[in-house]
């Protein structure tokens, strides 16, 4: 089950959220050979023109379970103001060769309006 967070982004800033994943026992996830994406949108149904997706890279060493999305100055200027939601899931190709998806993280957004 993902855990849900909620962010405020500033538009017209660079976003960088660190995720430092764990497994049950509380040791660091072994992230490697694993992917990461994430992706925001206006609402559950939104289009692709109300979608944006983050920059997702596995920090190295991947023993350390630490994934960093990002979006950059121009990409948060070109979101609209208000609500958003989003997600960020981690796969691996397990030994049958059947992808293995699971959601981390999820919860909301506001991006806040910016005057300059």
């Amino acid at each position: 089950m993902a855990q849900y967070e909620h962010f405020r982004f500033d538009q017209g800033s660079d976003i960088a959220v660190e995720l430092h994943l764990v497994d049950p026992s509380g040791n660091k996830k072994n992230l490697t050979n694993y992917s990461s994406a994430a992706t925001m949108k206006r609402n559950y149904n939104s289009d692709s023109a109300d979608t944006q997706a983050f920059a997702v890279a596995i920090n190295t060493p991947t023993t350390d379970g630490i994934i960093t999305m990002s979006l950059t100055n121009t990409e948060t200027s070109a979101l609209k103001k208000g609500n958003y939601v989003y997600d960020v899931e981690i796969s691996y190709v397990d030994s049958n060769l059947a992808t293995i998806t699971e959601r981390i993280l999820e919860g909301k957004i506001i991006v806040a309006p910016s005057v300059t």
